[in-house]
């Protein structure tokens, strides 16, 4: 008998069991309705989403606001039959793309809203709200997105998009949730911290449907979202637009700045694209078309694109060798062009006269002075000596480095050291004859555009220079502004010696290959250069300051494919001071020049 109810209690228990998995299992499993509870809490959790900060020029005029667009989200479980062909007509979604939608909201949740139709215009927007009533498992999800009311500025703005998994990993406290917008590349992503505000919560009381009840415990627990800081960029819009209307339809770069401060003032990179194809929901689609455009518009030409200086590098190594003492304005020395091709009418030219008909042979004489000192017997030694010397005070200038300008991805060009030259020869097994090409800008120095602008201002300052930078204000006010931007950095040069080549820098575009740079009512001092291109025709450059004493703007332009710099940038360089000088251009004939484009015949 005890083993008979032994049995039947172990029975017993076994079918107890069998019955609540079985009770579980529809629960869980087969009953929607409890799943529907499970996956719709009572308390739902909202985040709203802080305006993001507006982007000014230097005068207030807006170039990134927010405009309002619309995510159509859609709870599968909550729509019902027979109104597909309906809703695919208001949305305008072909059937396959509408099924393929319709599943992946299914995969994320029946009863979790999700995005169907993502960031659509306000245009578009309010042609469908009235139809929207009609599906009750449609729900409108307001987000902002950028826009650039002016269509400038491609080079240095950037874009905003949904944050990536990669940098959403690294998030180090900032609270960022996929789906936030984020700053992705330029300026948006360079100030990030100050454009993007703070986000806010607000919680809910839903139904099992979804059905918003009312507020959980009167607001008690709600966050208010904070917006994010405008700010102000150096920018001049006005110039902007016309430097970027005179490189229409070519490759290469304009950047201008005020030299007393580092503040950019124009920076077109060429060709540029209109910035609002990097936003809305377009912006994967356009972006693939952006990288696939054979004119590389997403190469930022003036931190990335490297050149060989040519002969604005002249104006350095003659600033060196006078602080060596090699030098003084007097020296003279014969333009021997047996040993190096030069070009013009001029023979025996004194410092000078050397930088305003571009002596090939001057300067490289003068190099091997710099290098070759008689500091050691060893000719050998000797140069590695004079050429660590000169490679510390071309450094100084700013060369062979980034200079901190407040945009991601900026390139630093090249500068030499001597361990390069060690790597190819053998230490001690190179001399001046080895890298006599250097003297002249050619060789392995390559520099970026935003450099030779710095260099201009470097040289009418006298020797100084601030770190370029766009950044001028936050909410109005300097308060909040970078102390590194306001640190005067310092060349190895002292000041005393640049005025010989501020004077020749003036000869050249008063009398000089750099007429085209002149500016009506003002002293200009510039330098032109060509860029030797080993792949089709060389690159016109050109830079300059005006006026002569106390510089309102220094500027480096690079035209690619265009000969000399005494055409095509001396040019631009000299209408886009105009303008900003000026406010305006009284040399049409120039502009018509410069717009016709013939530069290399």
């Amino acid at each position: 008998m005890s083993d008979n109810r032994k049995y039947f209690f172990l029975a017993l228990t076994v079918l107890t069991g069998l019955v609540f998995i079985a009770r579980l299992s529809i629960l869980q499993v087969f009953d929607s309705t409890y799943r529907s509870e499970a996956e719709n809490n009572i308390i739902q959790r909202n985040i709203e989403f802080p305006f993001r900060g507006l982007i000014k020029d230097r005068k207030g005029k807006i170039l990134v606001e927010n405009m309002p667009s619309y995510t159509i989200q859609v709870v599968p479980g909550q729509l019902k039959k027979g109104q597909d062909q309906s809703l695919m007509k208001w949305l305008e979604l072909d059937e396959q793309d509408y099924n393929e939608k319709i599943q992946k909201a299914r995969s994320f949740s029946y009863y979790k809203a999700s995005d169907f139709a993502p960031l659509l215009p306000q245009d578009e927007f309010s042609r469908i709200q009235d139809h929207l009533v009609d599906f009750e498992g449609l729900r409108v999800k307001p987000i902002l997105r950028r826009s650039y009311p002016h269509q400038s500025l491609s080079g240095a703005l950037g874009y905003v998009a949904e944050i990536d998994k990669e940098r959403l990993a690294k998030d180090k406290g900032q609270g960022y949730r996929q789906g936030d917008m984020v700053g992705i590349s330029g300026l948006e992503l360079e100030y990030e911290d100050i454009l993007f505000g703070k986000k806010g919560v607000k919680y809910e009381m839903v139904n099992v449907k979804g059905e918003v009840q009312g507020s959980f415990k009167d607001y008690e627990f709600d966050t208010v979202a904070y917006p994010g800081h405008d700010i102000s960029i150096s920018i001049d819009l006005e110039l902007q637009q016309y430097a970027e209307y005179l490189m229409q339809g070519r490759r290469g770069s304009v950047v201008a700045l005020e030299p007393s401060s580092g503040e950019i003032l124009t920076f077109v990179s060429a060709p540029y694209y209109d910035p609002n194809l990097l936003t809305g929901r377009d912006l994967g689609e356009n972006f693939v078309s952006l990288t696939q455009d054979t004119t590389k518009p997403l190469f930022n030409r003036p931190l990335m694109a490297a050149y060989p200086p040519g002969s604005i590098f002249k104006m350095v190594q003659a600033l060196v060798a006078m602080q060596t003492g090699v030098i003084t304005p007097a020296t003279r020395i014969r333009c021997n062009r047996n040993i190096i091709a030069c070009h013009g009418a001029h023979t025996n030219e004194d410092l000078q006269g050397a930088i305003q008909y571009s002596c090939n042979p001057y300067f490289r004489q003068v190099l091997r002075y710099v290098l070759n000192q008689n500091v050691s017997e060893n000719t050998y030694e000797d140069t590695r000596i004079g050429f660590d010397s000169w490679y510390e005070k071309i450094r100084s200038f700013g060369f062979g480095e980034p200079l901190g300008i407040d945009l991601p991805n900026e390139k630093g060009g090249y500068i030499p050291p001597s361990s390069y030259y060690d790597k190819i020869y053998g230490r001690n097994r190179w001399k001046f004859s080895t890298i006599y090409s250097l003297a002249i800008g050619q060789g392995e120095i390559l520099v970026v555009p935003i450099q030779m602008a710095n260099l201009a201002a470097i040289i009418g300052n006298r020797g100084h220079y601030y770190r370029p930078h766009f950044i001028k204000a936050v909410d109005g006010s300097e308060e909040m502004f970078p102390p590194e931007y306001r640190e005067r950095q310092v060349t190895a040069v002292d000041s005393g010696y640049f005025q010989v080549v501020v004077d020749a820098m003036e000869k050249v575009v008063e009398s000089g290959t750099g007429f085209r740079g002149a500016v009506p009512g003002y002293a200009v001092c510039g330098k032109t250069g060509t860029a030797e291109n080993p792949h089709g025709e060389d690159h016109s450059v050109f830079i300059a300051f005006a006026p002569k004493d106390d510089p309102q703007i220094a500027i480096s332009v690079y035209v690619e494919n265009s000969g000399q710099g005494a055409r095509a940038a001396a040019g631009i360089a000299g209408l886009v001071m105009e303008k900003y000088l000026n406010g305006e251009i009284k040399r049409q004939y120039l502009e018509d020049y410069i717009m016709k484009g013939d530069f290399i015949y």
